[in-house]
């Protein structure tokens, strides 16, 4: 009877140490931005579109898309904060540029139904905040004339950034 407990507890032990091997390799470590980050691009984005004449509104997202900041200006339209959250959220959530999206979902291609998705805003004015290989969120503009000068506005932010996240 012994000698059977001892034979179950070493199957146990053995049949235990590869999942062990396995739940090491099952998890991995990420590198998120802190909020006074997100706030920093968005200050300087904003600073950017105002020396240009534009008010607008800017939103900074985690890289699953969850709202970090959000700034608007005294005179930004009324719809700028959501179109700003939504440009951010489309970047993250498909790891590209929303300019990029806008010309890769263009009516009559494979992936036009991507614009009916709900928060899709294939536009530009999203930009991706990557560095040193890794996605941290993205940033999404909503004011300025054009998606070329929310672009502008939003490097303007990742610029101010990029430093800091480029350990």
């Amino acid at each position: 009877m012994k000698q059977a407990i001892t034979s179950v507890l070493a199957a146990a032990i053995l049949l235990g140490a590869p999942s062990a091997a396995l739940a090491a390799d099952a998890s991995y470590a990420i590198r998120l931005m802190t909020p006074e980050t997100a706030l920093k691009a968005a200050s300087a984005a904003l600073a950017a579109c105002r020396s240009g004449g534009f008010q607008v509104a800017v939103a900074v997202v985690d890289r699953s898309g969850q709202i970090q900041a959000v700034l608007r200006d005294r005179f930004a339209g009324a719809h700028t904060p959501e179109t700003a959250v939504n440009k951010a959220w489309t970047a993250a959530s498909f790891k590209m540029n929303t300019t990029d999206l806008a010309k890769a979902t263009l009516p009559g291609s494979a992936s036009s139904g991507i614009r009916a998705i709900p928060r899709v805003a294939a536009i530009g004015g999203g930009l991706l905040i990557e560095a040193a290989g890794a996605p941290y969120g993205a940033i999404g503009i909503s004011g300025a004339p054009s998606g070329d000068q929310d672009d502008k506005c939003a490097r303007a932010g990742l610029d101010a950034i990029l430093d800091d996240l480029n350990l």
